[in-house]
């Protein structure tokens, strides 16, 4: 766990992402956007794992993807080693991608079928040695030997380098995704689902790979899943999203053991646990409608259509976060006189 004298290695403040929409003429609808991500803050330490879980198209993959610029944030700020990103030129935001890297979701689209595997981990180290950007020049001999290094270390073979990515499975994929994101040494990993597409043996030893390597090489993960045993499993604090807003962060062992919102309960309430007996009598809460629309400009609570708990002022009114104990925060007005509302993010 981190260290709380530690300063984070990211810094994310209000992070909003919206994506006009389209009118049936192709041309756009005015002032009409989908709220992808409205409003996010958070902070991640050095050395930690910061889980995000959440249903799908609650804004988690685009948080990840805002982060490392490859969706352009509408507003708020993300700091790494004192730059906002979001406002950092050319230079700063190409050095700032060697220490921040992505792992994707799909393997199997997220490598190009006309690279062989040694190309696709080259493929970085090539083009910051050509900008003069690593630490010092490396030779192509030097190049060839750090894919080798790389591939041993993510568990492929090495005489395998000359092959393309067809000829590997799945799992084989992630790790050659996993060997492209070290190649820079970075400082954080950005890993958007790395194993909602492997089988359930295969995404245990990802898992554990990725733990090995943070504990080996210092890393820093952002960790995104819609898994809650995939969070717990790999996570030191967790970021619970609902509709574009974190609605409660916790140190895992606590948001897992101690549940506040109403929708983190819901989801932990859905989630089977591997005890017949446990699973049979425990009260699970059924969430009444859909997801609403993330078109649809707020006034109150996010989750206020669909909570089961919900009071008059929630739909008027959004809450801030509330500190509900050491670590723990919920954006819930059901806290309110109860806790003190948060005033760090951290």
């Amino acid at each position: 766990m981190s260290d709380d004298n530690k300063k984070p290695v990211l810094q994310i403040r209000d992070l909003q992402v919206h994506f006009p929409i389209k009118a049936s003429g192709g041309g756009r609808k005015k002032g009409a956007v989908i709220r992808a991500v409205d409003g996010v803050s958070f902070d991640v330490m050095p050395g930690e794992t910061l889980g995000i879980v959440g249903e799908s198209g609650c804004g988690k993959s685009t948080t990840a993807r805002a982060i490392a610029q490859l969706n352009k944030p509408t507003g708020g700020k993300v700091l790494f080693q004192g730059i906002d990103l979001c406002q950092a030129s050319k230079s700063e935001l190409l050095k700032a991608r060697q220490n921040i890297q992505m792992i994707f979701q799909d393997p199997y689209a997220s490598l190009d079928p006309r690279m062989t595997v040694r190309s696709i981990i080259a493929e970085p180290l090539i083009i910051y040695n050509k900008r003069n950007l690593l630490p010092q020049k490396m030779t192509s001999i030097e190049i060839e030997t750090r894919v080798e290094e790389l591939m041993e270390r993510v568990g492929l073979n090495k005489a395998f380098k000359n092959r393309y990515p067809h000829e590997f499975s799945g799992g084989q994929r992630q790790r050659i995704g996993i060997a492209r994101a070290l190649a820079l040494n970075p400082e954080v990993i950005l890993a958007d689902e790395p194993v909602s597409a492997l089988d359930v043996s295969i995404q245990a030893q990802i898992l554990n790979l990725l733990r090995e390597l943070q504990k080996e090489l210092g890393l820093t993960f952002l960790f995104i899943a819609h898994d809650l045993a995939v969070i717990q499993y790999i996570s030191d604090k967790v970021c619970v999203m609902y509709l574009g807003k974190i609605v409660e962060k916790s140190e895992s062992e606590e948001l897992y053991h101690n549940p506040v919102h109403p929708y983190t309960r819901a989801l932990l309430s859905a989630a089977p646990i591997p005890d017949p007996e446990v699973e049979q009598k425990r009260q699970r809460i059924i969430l009444t409608g859909d997801v609403p629309s993330p078109d649809k400009k707020h006034v109150g609570c996010y989750f206020y259509d669909r909570c089961p708990v919900r009071m008059e002022k929630c739909g008027n009114n959004i809450p801030p976060m509330f500190n509900v104990g050491p670590h723990h925060q919920c954006a819930c007005w059901l806290q309110e006189g109860k806790a003190e509302i948060a005033t760090e993010e951290n």
